[in-house]
């Protein structure tokens, strides 16, 4: 460490140094030099290791200020020969830049690439070209930037249309003369030779791995012995593994080595250690240590500072050479020219070369420099792009076998940047023709997949981790190929198709290696040991898609190329299936009169493999042949003749029988990996190459071969032809084992679906005359026929192409109607009904579970419209020339004999062994062949042109080799079949058909043959509808005999029980009724005055005698009484900022906080909320405690979180499963016996009554605590005896009382339970307090009534509340109880002698509910007469909304310039309140602003102390048991009067002030001379104003890329202006935080939390909501071990949101969605969310959430 020092030079030399130091004498100095180099060399040499790395702690600030001076300005003088700022400012002036944005993106940043216009999907604009653009209008998908992109805006070929936005739009004076036609000669030279030097200079350092010497001529002479431990990143080992190993290592603490992990992360490297060679030596060798038993070890190096300081500051020359290319295009040319000019050394020896060659040797941060280097010049010119271009190919295969080397990801990898180059079509072409670029990416990618079986194929099965990781990175060069075919050419010229069709030799070289590759024999016995691999042959074959359709598609745009791409295919094929016969004895197959000989395989003994690409290949080049007629217009040229069906048909067919026997469950034993296999080669990622070529192959093969020998070749393939070729085949079928029967019937039922599959798939250009949009609306139509679906599910179902499109949107409106969805829910595409003629129940891409569902759908349908149950085939399109001969298959003599068989058995009187969907697949193969014959009809000029003749055949029997009739006759005798029902209506659709045909046949015969017809066909269809009338008509009897029955029970059930009907009768009218019936019933029926819920003329509501409630866990009936068992509620007590206006408030230290006065700000809140449902106290006491018992056992077991936390007394609700962590007791309303005061006290009696009391009590408080311990309990025993305000307890009673104060205390100061503490009671009141007030706020925001409109469970919690309030004296004790009383009325009159807030530091609301309760402590005046309570309250409610009216006019007064609206009605108040308004600003010394308008004074008193009149109504209402009026049960805006006559209040307030002038007066002298208001007047504290604006969720931008853009200029404020990873916003603030990272945790409460956790207890006590930016979710947390994610209020198009942004769709914002999750946070539910979430989804409960 002294070395450090020495190099460190005092201050005063630094500034003599600064001082002699010329820039304009050192560029001098060069510009005279004969060596250049040599002179630049030694003053780096000397002035770098003096400026950059001095010792551990580095200065950046100082670093930059020397570097600038001493390093980049002697460069910049030289460069321009006058002073750098002028000279720079000349050239951006005179500057034609190029029209290239050139962009590049920070991680994070949103792209946005237009799905109408862009050549590929990697062609992005960044936000502020798209917003300047055309494409805003169109189709456009929106990400996110994973970083070190560049917008793609002026590029012309990455456009098809629209290339410039309106910044880069070319203007008319734009001339393409040379830039560097615009600089001098000499500056031209100058620059030459400095760009040389420094680039060198920059490129020796960063590729330098020496960790001792320099580069020559970089050597200083006062070498010190000073060196870095220097530590590498690496993707191998995690951050807990690296700050473990550098705890040990460097001895540093936790943060610091958290520091040192970030830092290492995101640069690459970092220092952490700075010594001698010895000391950074030590500190190297744990580090390997440590880190080597699992894996590699760290990459650790002690380098010399100087060897450090050379390359920081290359970074720096990188980055500087980077900032002043912006100012000149020529200065671009110019260091383009010197990069990649060729070195002595000879090819690939350019700076460029070196860098490129090296950078798998680089650390992330100097890959990253230089690239942005290589993006700001060499990608942003065209002639140097395409230069640059040839050496990346040249080097391609180096770059990419050291790539596969290294272990950083490929964002970081020079490899990333072919993505710039392979993408740009000229550029590609280039490349394949001038470097074969296509054969070399095949070739190296072949090359790398070294594992292969003896006949060649890749062998997957015994991969290690390192060979999965490498498979991985192979993966990449797949990519780089897809950007080289992406865009297909228009032109071809010879030395194109010579490199392409030398490119598709080594791409069939590589489909070679897959042909067969993993194949499988049928395990027979015992089930599989060991799964083998097969993910990897998917992935490869998954990622292969997109290149063969590529590769299609190129050959379909030149005929020549196609031609030789077919007969090489085929050749490749022929070599793969090379002897396939070769020591096979072939077998004679004979049926219906036909004999084919096949070789003897069987898929269920031999191998067979899922995996044919070669085949695919050949099937998707001959359907091009069709399509483009090639094979009639040149079949000279095609090997057609050569093709050999056999070869072609028989290892797709080996495929699909292979998945036909793992359907009838022949395959179980070969495990999970065959059913994957089955299920990805249906999958719409593989099945376009896979399945769909195995179709097509088929189809192929049946359109060349003879049907019937088709047919018998895959009779032997399913190994099916014993039972149909035999005369006693029924017998032998029969008697088999009953297992293979059943395998037996689904074979025939899956060679049957293969056989319509096969004569009826015609969607695909080249099999049928077809539009290439036909596929995608059939694909649409049979989807939404299963049910309606989102966008996003119907993307899922269709197949993408290369450029991530389906064609959804082409066609989806006009086959489907779009409705939009709720607040909840997703919009959902219906199919039209005009569309469901098109349906085909064994359409190709169902699954067994989809045609089922699609089946019930649709019948389901048929039923509402009333028509018969039939789903006959849909028509379909002709087929092409040279697929023509596949409609015979329909009528070959093998296909009718196993028609006439199957129905055959369903003739039995057992029906055989015929299943129901054999019989539906022969009747669908009829139906089929029926419509073929119906078209050609239609379609035929005359009876010559008709080849098929479907009915005739199936009219003539003996067609089978049985003794039965026709096909046709075996059909009419099954259409009134009984156990035939389901098919009838199928049946009956194909005698109809069948005798529609046979008309249109004869139509040559005479016109009575046609009425005939027409007769008949009328009978049949009044027949129909006869039976159809028939059935409904019992259908309706059915119904009503069934609901009379229903009504007879119910009748008879009622008599049975009268007494409880009539009992839940009169409840029910009771509560029905409105609630003036109430009072009517009373004796004081007389006025408006009636109903008050306050003062000496309150009516309680007529209570049941008897009030009884139903235990939830005992289900016993239970009366709520005082001193019986106890009953509770199940609550959850919450601490809450939802109503909070000053959230920077700190938390109060919770031991000694004083709770009892609530500041106005509302900072801090207690909430309490219930599910409503009651328990016995035992039966609750008894479930909890088995709650804790079994949590205990799972910590033992499982050791994660669960939704609740039973160590904070968190359980769930028996019932519900609600989040609580406390009970509410259960209290009867208590009536007063005594009889109402006669008289009621005026409020100036009152007051002093109550004020000598309390004086008087105090003294004997005092006194008591002269006294010993025991004395004072018995005194305060006495007192209590004696002052008592209601009956007696039970202990059960008294014992939830206390469990619920103490949970109260304990949640809402987060201090340990303490039943003895004073503040239990105030905490209580608080919260209930609190709870009004929130369900106040809610109810105005939502414009409800104020009663009537709560959900009961909210009632009952209330009341509840209420009701505990005004028993908190047996939780705290009387004594306790009248101090608070005491404190509490010395705020509001303030002639007593105690410390209190002043009347603007105090929420009125809480006192009035604090007061209220407390009162029950204040002794009597004379026991022998009775306490009026009501007067009490109303002299309370009485004085503090005075008290809150002057605290309204001294806070709100409105401007002095607003104008008056007055309408003449209130004269009076507003006399009054600008007169009070007067006194007070005379009181206040003229503190308050003047205002003369006594109108807007009123309307804000009014406005300000509305909020609380309407809490004090719901307090009064429920603690009162008072019914509510009517006016107020329905919501409007004019409630006033009946609000104030409701809590017996004057309308004109002001008269409560007036009335009572003299007794009031004294007080508000009191409360004008705190010293409190007059400070916060003079605007040393904040005041809040009334009303308080009900708080909400921030405001959020309406497209949500704007809050994208937002977020990706956030910054990680620990990490030294890094970007976030993961920004996130708080909801409830605006606050964005960095997030799921260890440079932001902080520690809270002795736990090391991350950024969003820690905020939430500063800004939501404990709670937050947050939305993920980049994520597109909302985050909601609870404390440290709970949360979950939420959908976001973001939509696109379709009504559905994105969370991941896995779409791209254009998001807007949803305000309901919005509104819903504000709705969540206002009503306290975002716990009671997250505890619903986690029961449901028990992932969430192992997410750390205390880490986001």
């Amino acid at each position: 460490m002294a070395a450090a020092e020495t190099d460190r030079e005092a201050p005063s030399a630094l500034c003599a140094e600064y001082l002699d130091f010329s820039t304009k004498d050192t560029a001098s100095e060069w510009l005279r030099a004969s060596d250049l180099p040599k002179e630049v060399y030694q003053h780096l040499a000397f002035h770098v290791p003096k400026i950059y790395c001095l010792g551990p702690n580095l200065n950046p600030q100082s670093e930059e200020l020397r570097a600038q001076l001493q390093l980049l300005a002697p460069l910049e003088w030289y460069l321009f020969g006058e002073e750098p700022t002028l000279a720079l400012a000349r050239l951006e002036t005179s500057n034609q830049p190029s029209q290239l944005c050139g962009h590049v993106f920070k991680v994070g940043e949103p792209t946005y690439s237009c799905r109408e216009c862009a050549s590929d999907p990697t062609c992005v604009l960044c936000m502020q070209c798209f917003l300047g653009s055309v494409h805003k209008e169109h189709r456009y998908r929106m990400t996110t930037s994973g970083g070190g992109g560049f917008c793609d805006c002026g590029d012309a070929e990455a456009w098809k249309e629209a290339p410039y936005c309106q910044k880069h739009e070319p203007n008319s004076s734009y001339c393409s003369e040379d830039p560097l036609a615009q600089l001098s000669e000499d500056m031209v030279a100058r620059c030459y030779n400095i760009f040389s030097v420094v680039l060198k200079y920059a490129v020796d350092m960063l590729t330098w791995d020496k960790e001792e010497l320099l580069p020559a001529g970089l050597e200083h002479p006062d070498r010190a012995d000073t060196y870095y431990c220097m530590l590498f990143n690496d993707e191998v080992h995690t951050y807990e593994q690296v700050i473990y190993t550098l705890q040990k290592a460097v001895n540093c603490t936790q943060k610091e080595a958290v520091s040192f992990a970030t830092t290492v992360d995101r640069d690459g490297r970092k220092s952490v250690r700075f010594g001698d060679f010895q000391f950074c030596e030590q500190a190297k060798s744990i580090i390997v240590r440590h880190t080597s038993r699992q894996s590699k070890p760290l990459k650790v190096q002690v380098m010399h500072s100087s060897v450090v300081a050379h390359q920081c500051f290359a970074l720096k020359i990188l980055a500087w050479l980077g900032h002043i290319l912006g100012y000149s295009d020529a200065l671009r040319r110019i260091l383009c020219q010197v990069g990649l000019q060729r070195g002595p050394e000879g090819e690939n020896s350019s700076l460029v070369d070196t860098l490129m060659l090296c950078d798998s040797k680089m650390w992330k941060g100097a890959r990253n420099v230089y690239h942005q280097l290589l993006m700001n010049s060499l990608l942003m010119d065209l002639k140097y792009k395409k230069l640059f271009a040839i050496q990346f190919a040249k080097n391609y295969r180096c770059l990419q076998t050291d790539f596969m080397d290294d272990d950083h990801e490929r964002v970081v990898s020079v490899t990333s940047l072919s993505v710039q180059l392979f993408t740009v079509p000229t550029v590609a072409r280039m490349l394949i023709v001038e470097e074969n670029l296509m054969t070399t990416i095949i070739r190296t990618f072949v090359d790398h997949l070294r594992h292969r079986d003896l006949q060649g194929r890749f062998q997957f099965e015994r991969y290690t981790a390192l060979q999965a990781f490498k498979f991985r990175r192979v993966q990449s060069l797949i990519g780089d190929l897809k950007y080289v075919l992406i865009s297909r050419p228009s032109e071809w010229s010879e030395q194109l198709r010579e490199k392409f069709l030398e490119g598709l030799d080594a791409f069939l070289e590589l489909l070679k290696c897959m042909q067969g590759m993993d194949p499988v024999v049928r395990q027979v016995g015992q089930h599989i040991e060991m799964e083998p691999e097969w993910e990897a042959a998917f992935t490869l074959q998954m990622k292969l898609t997109h290149i063969i359709s590529m590769m299609q598609e190129w050959c379909a745009t030149d005929e020549r190329v196609l031609i030789e791409a077919y007969k090489r295919c085929l050749s490749a094929l022929s070599q793969c299936h090379g002897g396939f016969t070769d020591g096979e004895q072939p077998i004679s197959l004979s049926l219906a009169g036909h004999s084919v000989e096949t070789i003897r395989y069987q898929v269920s003994q031999e191998k067979v493999s899922i995996h044919l690409p070669v085949s695919r290949l050949l099937a998707g080049l001959h359907v091009l042949l069709s399509k483009t007629d090639l094979a009639n217009r040149f079949p000279e040229q095609l090997p057609l003749s050569e093709l050999s069906p056999p070869m072609l048909l028989e290892h797709p067919l080996r495929c699909l029988v292979l998945c036909a026997q793992v359907h009838a469950g022949m395959w179980r034993r070969n495990g999970f990996s065959l059913i994957n296999q089955i299920y990805y080669y249906h999958n719409v990622k593989c099945r376009v190459e896979m399945f769909d070529k195995d179709i097509i192959m088929l189809q192929v093969a049946a359109s060349m071969m003879d049907p019937n020998h088709f047919l018998l070749v895959v009779l032997s393939r399913f190994e099916l032809f014993h039972i149909f070729s035999s005369a006693d085949c029924r017998k032998r079928y029969r008697d088999g084992n009953k297992d293979v029967v059943q395998q037996n019937n689904t074979l025939i039922e899956e060679m049957l679906h293969l056989i319509i599959m096969v004569v009826g798939e015609r969607y695909v250009q080249g099999v049928g005359q077809v539009e290439s949009c036909d596929d995608i609306r059939r694909e649409i139509i049979h989807q939404l026929s299963i049910k309606p679906m989102a966008h996003s599910e119907l993307v899922k179902a269709l197949p993408e192409n290369e450029n991530k499109e389906t064609g959804l949107e082409k066609v989806i409106d006009t086959v489907a109607l779009f409705k939009k969805p709720g607040v909840t829910g997703r919009g959902l595409y219906e199919l039209r009904p005009d569309w469901t003629k098109h349906f085909n129940l064994y359409f190709h891409h169902y699954s067994r579970a989809d045609q089922s569902k699609a089946e019930e759908a649709q019948r389901k349908l048929k039923r509402q419209n009333a028509e018969d149950s039939a789903l006959p085939p849909p028509s379909v399109p002709p087929l092409c020339p040279l697929f023509a001969s596949l409609v015979n298959l329909l009528q070959c003599d093998v296909l009718l004999s196993l028609l006439c068989a199957v129905l055959q058995w369903t003739t039995e009187p057992s029906g055989g062994h015929c299943t129901e969907s054999m019989l539906q697949r022969v009747l669908h193969l009829m139906g089929m062949a029926l419509l073929e014959e119906k078209q050609q009809l239609e379609s035929s000029s005359g009876d010559d042109d008709i080849t098929f003749s479907f009915t005739s055949k199936i009219s003539r029997p003996g067609e089978a080799p049985s003794t039965s009739g026709s096909i046709l006759a075996l059909l009419e005798s099954l259409q009134n079949a009984p156990h035939l029902e389901a098919h009838k209506d199928m049946i009956h659709w194909i005698l109809k058909m069948v005798l529609n045909i046979k008309t249109q046949r004869e139509r040559s015969a005479s016109t009575s043959a046609v009425s005939t017809w027409g007769t008949s066909q009328e009978a049949v269809g009044e027949r129909d509808k006869a039976e159809r009338k028939r059935k409904a008509e019992m259908a309706r009897l059915r119904r009503e005999k069934v609901m009379a029955q229903m009504s007879e029970m119910q009748i008879h059930f009622i008599n049975q029980n009268k007494e409880l009907f009539q009992q839940s009768l009169q409840e029910l009218d009771a509560s029905a009724a409105p609630p003036g019936g109430h009072a009517s019933s009373t004796p004081c029926t007389v006025g408006p005055e009636v109903l008050v819920c306050v003062g000496p003329r309150t009516v309680p509501l007529p209570e049941r005698s008897r009030q009884t409630v139903t235990c939830i866990l005992c289900q016993e009936e239970q009366e709520v009484r005082t001193d019986g068992r106890a009953m509770v509620l199940a609550a959850f007590v919450q601490r809450s900022t939802v109503l909070s206006k000053n959230r920077s408030r700190p938390l109060p230290d919770p031991e000694h906080h004083d709770p009892l006065f609530m500041h106005p700000d509302l900072a801090f809140g207690t909430h309490t909320a219930s599910c409503g449902h009651i328990m016995h106290a035992t039966c609750w006491q008894r479930y909890f405690e088995a709650v804790q018992v079994k949590e205990q056992r799972r910590q033992q077991r499982l050791r994660v979180h669960t939704s609740y936390d039973v160590e904070n007394g968190e359980f769930l609700c028996p019932l519900c499963e609600c989040l609580s962590n406390t009970v509410i007791p259960l209290l009867p309303h208590t009536h007063c016996v005594e009889q109402p005061c006669p008289v009621q006290s005026s409020l100036e009696v009152w007051i002093n009554s109550v004020s000598q009391l309390t004086a008087a009590q105090t003294e004997v408080d005092q006194q008591t605590e002269g006294r010993t311990a025991e004395e004072g309990v018995e005194a305060c025993g006495e007192g209590s005896s004696l002052n008592c305000p209601g009956s007696t307890f039970s202990s059960s009673v008294q014992e939830m009382l206390t469990t619920f104060g103490t949970a109260t205390y304990k949640i809402g100061l987060k201090v340990n339970p303490n039943d003895q503490d004073p503040r239990v009671a105030v905490m209580s009141w608080a919260s209930c307090a609190y709870t009004i007030q929130s369900i106040e706020r809610l109810l105005t925001d939502e414009e409800k009534p104020l009663f009537g409109s709560l959900p009961c469970r909210q009632d009952e919690c209330l009341r509840s509340l209420a009701r505990f309030g005004s028993s908190c004296w047996t939780v705290a004790g009387l004594e306790t109880v009248h101090k608070h009383f005491t404190r509490l009325l010395a705020a509001v009159v303030p002639d007593m002698k105690l410390n209190t807030p002043c009347v603007l530091d105090m929420d009125m609301f809480h006192l009035l509910v604090s007061m209220v309760f407390s009162y029950s402590s204040v002794p009597n005046l004379d026991q022998s007469e009775p306490s009026c309570i009501g007067s009490a309250h109303l002299h309370l409610l009485q004085l503090i909304t005075v008290t809150h009216t002057v605290q309204i006019l001294i806070s709100s007064a409105p401007e002095s310039s607003m104008e008056q609206e007055n309408s003449g009605s209130e004269l009076e108040e507003e006399e009054m309140t600008l007169r009070l308004y007067n006194t007070l600003r005379t009181r206040l010394d003229g503190l308050l602003p003047e205002v003369s308008s006594g109108w807007h004074l009123w309307r804000c008193v009014q406005a300000g102390i509305l909020p609380f009149l309407r809490s004090a109504a719901i307090f009064f209402h429920h603690l009162n048991a008072v019914a509510a009026p009517p006016e107020l049960t329905v919501a409007g805006h004019c409630q006033w009067d009946a609000l104030c006559s409701y809590l017996s209040l004057p309308s004109n307030l002001l008269q409560l002030y007036y009335s009572h002038h003299t007794l009031l007066e004294p007080f508000l002298q009191g409360w004008c001379c705190h010293p409190g208001v007059k400070k916060a007047l003079q605007g040393d504290e904040a005041v809040i104003r009334f009303p308080r604006e009900s708080n909400r969720l921030i405001q959020l931008p309406d497209d949500y890329s704007a809050l994208i853009n937002h977020a990706s200029s956030f910054t990680c404020p620990r990490s030294g202006g890094d970007k976030s990873r993961a920004p996130t916003l708080c909801l409830v603030c605006g606050a964005l935080l960095c997030s799921q990272s260890y440079c932001c945790q902080t520690e809270v409460e002795g736990d090391d939390v991350g950024a969003c956790t820690a905020h939430t207890f500063s800004c939501g006590a404990g709670l937050g909501l947050f939305l993920r930016v980049r994520e597109s979710q909302v985050l909601f947390l609870a404390g440290k071990t709970k949360g979950c994610f939420y959908p976001p209020p973001y939509l696109d198009d379709y009504g559905e949101t994105d969370q991941g942004l896995r779409r791209g769709n254009p998001l807007r914002l949803c305000s309901q969605r919005y509104r819903q999750i504000q709705k969540l946070w206002q009503q306290h539910s975002v716990t009671e969310q997250i505890g619903h979430a986690q029961e449901a989804n028990q992932s969430l409960v192992g997410i750390d959430w205390q880490h986001l």
